[in-house]
């Protein structure tokens, strides 16, 4: 048996890993799936990728982009959702700030630097021509870290996925006032590269059998219960996010990583681009 240490957010996205590993279907190809959950996100698995806790991560686009311009030994093997991600602009419930607008010049809570809220937090900046060096962060490493930091006005305000964060508009403790989706595929299947040259074939067969899994997902019977009740979820939210998210299993295209790298370079988030070769691999 095969072993490869997978690691991803523990958000509804990654429901076809989980019911994948349920169903065993990766047995079926001698593989055997380590699962490793990253409350922290995106930078938190550039971390482990780096240190070699984890072979695969599920990862934001342009947080792994970033991290392999600056030396994380990796490379992108495919994209895993396609759609963009919807981020939520969220304050405090009691927070005085109506809107986004309002939120110029104020602290933004992020998970960790290099992460997807670090990211996006400059991506929104730019959308509203704010002076994206003026950008001032609060760490918190996780949504319960950033439910604190707004609650003590540390910081102002948080960005993350929105249906994620549902649940904490619901019950009162988050107000949204934004969003911002990525101007891109959002999640991508990124391996270590020593990875792809001593476990090539194992890594070819578990995107086959993940990809079978995202392909058939939608239809699977009561799926929007399923995903309701795991991740405390209202049915109709999650109705609406299977409306909205498609998953692929196909590659970045030359033209998206182009956008990417532009927007990072730009922002001075990286400080050169590199040639496509040098970011994904092609099994």
């Amino acid at each position: 048996m095969r072993t490869l240490r997978v690691g991803g957010v523990p958000e509804h996205f990654n429901l076809p890993w989980h019911l994948a590993i349920e169903d065993g279907d990766f047995k079926y190809d001698h593989l055997h799936i380590e699962w490793h959950s990253f409350p922290g996100g995106t930078g938190a698995m550039n971390a482990a990728l780096r240190n070699k806790e984890i072979d695969v991560a599920i990862i934001l686009t342009e947080g792994i982009i970033k991290d392999i311009i600056a030396g994380n030994p990796s490379k992108i093997v495919q994209t895993y959702v396609h759609s963009p991600l919807i981020w939520g602009i969220h304050v405090d419930a009691s927070s005085p700030y109506k809107s986004v607008e309002e939120l110029k010049d104020t602290k933004a809570a992020i998970s960790r630097m290099g992460s997807g809220s670090h990211l996006m937090a400059y991506i929104n900046a730019e959308k509203l021509k704010w002076d994206t060096k003026s950008l001032e962060f609060e760490i918190v490493g996780d949504i319960d870290g950033a439910v604190n930091a707004l609650a003590q006005d540390t910081a102002q305000y948080f960005m993350w996925e929105r249906f994620t964060t549902k649940p904490l508009v619901d019950n009162g403790t988050f107000r949204r006032v934004g969003e911002c989706p990525t101007p891109w595929p959002c999640f991508v299947i990124a391996v270590r590269e020593e990875v792809l040259e001593n476990k090539k074939d194992a890594v070819r067969e578990m995107l086959k059998v993940i990809n079978t899994k995202t392909i058939s997902f939608k239809e699977i019977p009561e799926i929007e219960s399923i995903l309701a009740k795991r991740y405390d979820q209202k049915p109709e939210d999650i109705k609406e996010w299977l409306n909205i998210t498609s998953w692929s299993e196909s590659q970045l295209t030359v033209e998206e990583i182009e956008n990417i790298q532009t927007h990072l370079l730009n922002l001075n988030l990286i400080t050169e681009k590199l040639a496509v070769s040098k970011l994904i691999y092609n099994l």
